[in-house]
């Protein structure tokens, strides 16, 4: 299983739901409280000339309709996260976080 997978289930679980979004274009119709990312950058560690470590990092939103919701805590605990900024907009909270992974 690649490893994107593997952060999709985990958000999905941290969720509760499938309402889990990656890089989703434009046309797709949301449904909230959810989870969006992207992939942000990757790092590479080289050695010999060669990057022998490759580390993914992604941008996370959660979004969500309740300013009190638990969701964000519960990304922001994870390893190698950290929380960027939060804004409402439309109604809809948003939390965006950095994450290695």
């Amino acid at each position: 299983m690649g490893q994107r997978i593997q952060l999709q289930i985990l958000f999905e679980t941290l969720l509760g739901s499938e309402h889990v979004y990656f890089q989703p274009p434009a046309n797709v119709q949301m449904k909230y409280p959810c989870i969006v990312y992207e992939l942000d950058n990757t790092i590479a560690i080289h050695a010999d000339n060669k990057p022998y470590n490759l580390t993914k990092r992604y941008q996370v939103t959660v979004i969500d309709r309740n300013p009190d919701s638990g969701i964000p805590d519960k990304i922001a605990a994870l390893p190698l996260c950290s929380h960027e900024r939060s804004f409402p907009a439309d109604n809809l909270n948003h939390y965006i976080f950095t994450l290695f992974f």
